[in-house]
């Protein structure tokens, strides 16, 4: 793994944060490679340093590589090369669970979302929602042992087209109606697409309120594009849970490894 430590790592590790508070993050790797052409580069193992650095109990992934062929071959076969492993597992810290399942399929391998877990995992669920065959996507449900509460955790990554993230909405909802029993605690995080907060009302209309705190200014949760970050496309929704802080760390590092920032809210029961 890469020695260079992400930018501004050292004031978002809190391990000793309160047993109370979960602490949960989401974030869009791009598939753990910048650039086009002659310029493109492994970030892969800087991924793995910052993800660590983050210091979360959940980690919400999408454009998850387990599998690619054609940049297994493009890198290198070295310690610093492509993994020798699925990327959801060449991420996680020591001693996490992880859960992983395909969106798409493409020529030369496929992506998807994955969870990383500090808690145990329950069995991992997956649910198409693809909305035409230029995008597939994916949720990918598992239930997490939190504390001797279940936490039912849903990593989301919604459509280019708004008419489409509007029926991934209402699919997400029959999902959840179907799969998630009403009283349990529940977390859908992921790269929604959604450029204004067309989707905070719908999601709201079946329970779920976007994690944040009142009175913050809505650029503090911007993640997209990462190098001047505008968008807050990257989100967390909560039911049952209430937020008590949110980050979105910045810096040089940070914008060299995804196009997207991480976003990060610590949570705790209502």
């Amino acid at each position: 793994m890469s020695s260079r430590a992400p930018a501004t790592a050292s004031h978002l590790h809190s391990t000793q944060h309160p047993s109370h508070v979960l602490r949960v993050a989401t974030y869009n790797i791009h598939k753990g490679v910048r650039g086009v052409g002659p310029r493109k580069r492994l970030e892969i193992h800087n991924l793995a340093l910052g993800i660590e650095a983050l210091d979360t109990d959940l980690v919400f992934l999408q454009e998850v590589r387990s599998l690619n062929r054609a940049e297994a071959k493009k890198f290198p076969d070295t310690h610093m090369g492509w993994p020798r492993m699925p990327q959801a597992d060449y991420l996680a810290p020591e001693g996490y669970e992880v859960a992983y399942r395909t969106n798409a399929t493409t020529t030369h391998g496929e992506h998807g979302n994955a969870l990383l877990s500090r808690w145990p995992l329950g069995d991992i669920g997956h649910h198409d929602v693809s909305d035409h065959r230029f995008e597939q996507r994916g949720l990918l449900h598992v239930p997490v042992h939190w504390n001797g509460v279940l936490v039912h955790s849903i990593v989301a990554h919604f459509g280019l087209i708004h008419a489409s993230r509007v029926r991934q909405v209402e699919r997400l909802a029959k999902f959840i109606d179907a799969e998630v029993p009403p009283g349990e605690l529940l977390i859908v995080a992921g790269d929604f697409n959604d450029w204004g907060a067309k989707l905070d009302a719908p999601m709201r209309a079946f329970g779920l309120h976007r994690a944040g705190v009142p009175g913050d200014p809505p650029a503090r949760y911007n993640t997209f594009p990462s190098r001047l970050p505008v968008l807050s496309m990257d989100r967390i929704y909560v039911r049952g849970l209430k937020c008590l802080s949110t980050a979105v760390p910045r810096g040089a590092a940070w914008a060299r490894m995804s196009d997207h920032l991480p976003l990060i809210a610590e949570l705790a029961l209502e």
